[in-house]
């Protein structure tokens, strides 16, 4: 990795018999007056082998490593990884300036490392012999990441292919990361996890990232929760293949495009989405669910869509002039975008086969319901002007409310309010099991029994709010 001090380079190598040979250079700065840095090592924190468990990283600046790039169907080493292994604890570190990946929580590996296809059979495959290797919550996963700041790596912050289950990943700011676009992939964002499983994804801030946060395949009993996303570019939340339960609660999602769901079997509750929302099937690939709690496989299938459940959502469209829309890249108006539903709001639904279940959500500015809904409050001319403001002090939430914007009709929601996934025949229940039910919104603060509102907080009040 080449990298002069306080700008991007711009560099390309070459490796003959003999000699390695790079070029670079660095715009509007003088390498004569400025450090150049010639970065070598893969790695500065990561076991040589694996099966070493229980590890505390607390407290350090880790930054610099030329990590590589490396699919889900390889090991994925990172600036810092825990390489196969159960029960670390990652927090409160300084992370930043990997060539790749920042935190890895990813996979052994073995002989077919970069050998498979780039396919679904290719990864199957890597499944299987991961089953072989001890895939299952008694020898990996099991890891806390919290609070620590990841930011300036070019491929993802947090990534981890099978090895990051049943881990809590909470309280972390995640930024700046696949910006500069130095190469493509299928593993870009600020966290990417194949098999998510029983995973918690809380509290934390993804910002300036190329995807949010990727969940791919086998998603399965995870939770997203109280979350803040914005500014980045191509989607906040990008949910692949995964056929549930899993569940997306008290969220703040306010960039362009929040949701590309190619996945069914989720439960949103009481998030706030000012973007597009994009709906698409996956008819090509058969992917894998499991037995609840669970690494076991019970079965394989496609992605039909549909089978969510959006219940206390609060919808802020554009005022129905489809600019955004238009700017999609491809535009739903393409022949790629012929199977998919694009919108602000659930309409985006409106050309699934497979129904959703939808309860006391709300829609504003132009954001639209799903066609079959029955309950949804609609004020499609009030903007309620929502903006994200950064000041020395912190990031403010600012925008405008009514008192009509407050159904007293919603109920908690809760497993028995969401049933269960239908492929996977799973209920809607904690990692660890119990039931759950969602009492509390953004803040943590109790939610009103008696009068449930819509969104991740406390419509106490109508005109302007500013929160913290």
């Amino acid at each position: 990795m080449l990298k002069p001090a306080g700008t991007n380079s711009l560099w390309f190598g070459q490796v003959d018999a003999i000699n390695t040979t790079i070029w670079a250079q660095f715009p509007e700065v003088n390498p004569n007056q400025q450090r150049v840095e010639l970065n070598v090592r893969q790695t500065v924190f990561y076991p040589q082998k694996t099966g070493i468990n229980f590890l505390t990283v607390r407290g350090f600046v880790l930054r610099n490593a030329a990590t590589p790039w490396a699919p889900p169907t390889a090991e994925q080493i990172g600036l810092i990884g825990t390489h196969w292994s159960k029960g670390w604890i990652i927090e409160s570190n300084l992370i930043s300036h990997s060539r790749c990946s920042g935190i890895t929580l990813g996979k052994y590996g073995d002989a077919w490392d970069n050998t498979s296809a780039n396919s679904s059979g290719g990864y199957v495959l890597t499944i299987q012999r991961a089953l072989t290797n001890d895939w299952n919550g008694s020898t990996v996963g099991h890891h806390v990441v919290r609070d620590n700041e990841i930011s300036h790596c070019e491929q993802t912050g947090i990534c981890g292919s099978l090895g990051a289950i049943f881990s809590t990943i909470s309280g972390n700011k995640i930024h700046d990361i696949h910006v500069q676009r130095q190469f493509g992939g299928a593993e870009m964002g600020g966290i990417k996890f194949h098999a998510a499983i029983d995973c918690v994804i809380s509290s934390n801030h993804i910002y300036r990232t190329y995807r949010g946060l990727w969940l791919d395949w086998m998603a399965q009993g995870t939770r997203v929760s109280g979350n803040l996303f914005h500014d980045n570019s191509t989607q906040d939340l990008y949910t692949e293949v995964d056929h549930g339960p899993f569940l997306v609660d008290n969220n703040i999602f306010l960039s362009p495009v929040n949701l590309w769901d190619m996945s069914e079997g989720g439960a949103y509750a009481h998030n706030l989405m000012t973007g597009i929302i994009i709906s698409q099937p996956d008819h090509a690939r058969s992917t894998p669910f499991h037995s609840p709690h669970s690494v076991n496989i019970a079965g394989f299938t496609n992605i039909a869509g549909g089978d969510h459940r959006f219940y206390s959502n609060l919808f802020i469209g554009d005022g129905g002039s489809r600019r955004e829309l238009e700017k999609l890249e491809p535009p739903p108006t393409s022949p790629i975008f012929s199977p998919q539903g694009a919108g602000f709001g659930l309409c985006a639904y409106d050309v699934r086969d497979v129904p959703i279940y939808t309860g006391g959500n709300v829609y504003l500015h132009g954001a639209t319901p799903w066609k079959n809904e029955t309950d949804a409050t609609v004020h499609a001319t009030f903007d309620p002007s929502v903006k994200l403001v950064r000041r020395k002090d912190g990031f403010f939430l600012e925008f405008k409310l009514k008192d009509h914007l407050q159904p007293a009709r919603n109920r908690l929601v809760t497993t028995a309010l969401l049933g269960k996934a239908s492929i996977p025949n799973a209920a809607y229940e904690n990692p660890d099991g119990p039931s759950l039910q969602i009492d509390t919104n953004f803040f943590d603060a109790k939610l009103n029994r008696q009068s449930v509102t819509d969104g991740p907080f406390r419509n106490s009040s109508s005109g302007a709010r500013k929160l913290r």
